[in-house]
Formats: structure tokens, sequence, C-alpha cells
């Protein structure tokens, strides 16, 4: 997956009625006319008057859904040659389900162990946000924030656990209500069970 560092829109621009496409593909007018055709589909009168703005906050909720904040990657050198485990727990994170445009949500254990570089602990919460804001399915998000601190920083191991509840589940289908998914990525030194990898959430 390709890193898209496009600024969120402003969610003001949103309410202007001139077409805007943003850095993400996102081309809104298109997108409230497939809303309205959909309510219509679903046999809605989008002219209820409680309904005719709904097109238009649809589209711009899913554009800020799908839209990651612009961020910058910089690390910077691990001087004092700390070798311990870097983890931040419960990053907060929401996503969409690729199967059913319904959000997942929960929170996200990311650390690595360092090498030669360093992040700032809010690079991590920042990357779990970057590939969470996308149509998703929560196996491939885990391996691609992991994916992303290996290539980022070359650590000496990294651990991303991701814990969340799927609306897909909880409002569909079985409903389960409440019910946790757990998906998990070790590599390097972390790739073994012992103390380190003990720290993250099993």
């Amino acid at each position: 997956m390709s890193i898209s560092t496009a600024p969120l829109p402003d969610l003001l621009a949103f309410e202007d009625p001139e077409p805007l496409v943003d850095g993400s593909g996102i081309d809104l007018p298109r997108a409230q006319a497939a809303i309205a055709e959909f309510l219509r589909a679903l046999g809605r009168d989008e002219s209820d008057p409680h309904l005719i703005e709904t097109p238009r906050r649809v589209a711009a909720a899913y554009a800020q859904m799908l839209t990651p904040r612009v961020t910058s990657w910089t690390t910077f050198p691990n001087d004092d040659g700390y070798q311990g485990l870097v983890l931040v727990k419960d990053i907060p994170f929401n996503s969409l389900c690729q199967h059913h445009l319904l959000p997942f949500r929960g929170v996200a254990h990311v650390g690595y162990l360092p090498g030669d570089r360093l992040f700032g602990l809010s690079k991590l919460a920042r990357g779990v946000e970057l590939f969470a804001r996308d149509l998703q399915v929560q196996e491939r998000l885990t391996q691609q924030v992991a994916d992303w601190l290996e290539d980022t920083l070359a650590p000496r191991g990294v651990g991303v656990v991701m814990e969340a509840e799927h609306m897909c589940m909880s409002l569909r289908g079985v409903q389960t209500s409440g019910t946790m998914t757990r998906t998990s990525v070790f590599t390097g030194l972390l790739s073994d069970d012992g103390p380190l990898r003990g720290q993250f959430p099993h």
C-alpha cells in the first residue's frame, strides 16, 4: 500500500457546493449523488426534511474517515544506545470494513526494539491512524503497521497487537455485540515468546 500523506480536508470545505476532489481521490459531489441514489434504492424518500442533507453529511463523514492527516516520519539517532522495548499501549483507532463499509474500532499496542534510529512516541499513534483510515480488514491493517515500522526504522524487532469490535458482526449477521477480534504481528527479536514480548497484551 502506498502511503498517502494528503492533508485531512477541512470539514467546512465539505459544505462547499462546488466540486471537491481531495488528495485521496474522493469526489464529494459524485459520492453525494451515489448516496442519494442509495437512499432511493432502499425505498426512502430523499425529499423528506430529515433526509435532504443526508447525502452531503454521509459523503463528508466517509471522506473524513478515509483521509489520513498529513504528517512526517522524522526519526532521530539512538545516541544513547537504548536497547529496551519502546511500547505504546491502548492507541485508539477507527477503520472501515472493506466488505460491509461498517466501522470497526478498538485499540492498538505498538512497540519496537530500537536499532540505530528512534521515533517520537506520537508517531506510533499517527502510523496506526494512517493505515486505519482506509477500507480495511484487521489482519492487513496489523501487518501494514508492522511493515511500516520495519521499513522506516530497521529495528531489532517489532510487535503490533490490535483488538477491535467489528460492527459487521455486532449489528448484522450473528449480531454478537461486544466481541473483540485480536490480531498480532511479531518480528525479529520479538518473534519468540519471552519477557519482552510478554509486555504486550495477550
